[in-house]
């Protein structure tokens, strides 16, 4: 199975902060004989690394700490994983949780406090409303693919 996964599991520092979030369960996955195909929707649409935190905001734009509106970034970014996943036929994607663009069921809500609302990251919602499972690390089943 061909599995979208956010880029910074497998090592690579393209987190906002310029770190990564090396994550064993994803890599077994590929130890299990599953194609891991990695995406970072905010480099794919063109942010630098590192960069100012960003939130998506009450009216869905999503703004940096330092009051830049990066929407457009973030919908390219997003539409490019989906081109990225459909060229793969990936029909399931694990990404990184509470992230503007893949936060799944849950993401920081706009007032840069780690306060955390009830929602979805640009690219995790066009993933799904596309058909594709979207998951995060924190609720990965990894047994179910091994």
């Amino acid at each position: 199975m061909n599995i979208l996964v956010s880029h910074c599991f497998l090592g690579e520092p393209c987190r906002y902060d310029g770190a990564s979030r090396l994550d064993r369960q994803i890599i077994e996955l590929h130890r299990a004989g599953h194609n891991l195909i990695p995406v970072c929707p905010e480099v794919l649409g063109g942010l630098d690394v590192p960069r100012s935190p960003a939130e998506i905001q009450p009216d869905g734009r999503v703004l940096t700490q330092d009051g830049r509106d990066v929407t457009a970034a973030y919908q390219a970014g997003a539409e490019r994983v989906l081109e990225i996943a459909r060229e793969n036929g990936c029909t399931v994607a694990v990404l990184k949780s509470r992230s503007p663009s893949c936060g799944c069921g849950e993401v920081y809500d706009g007032t840069f406090t780690h306060t955390l609302k009830p929602g979805w990251g640009i690219a995790a919602r066009l993933l799904a409303d596309a058909g594709i499972e979207v998951m995060d690390e924190e609720h990965l089943q990894a047994s179910l693919f091994l």
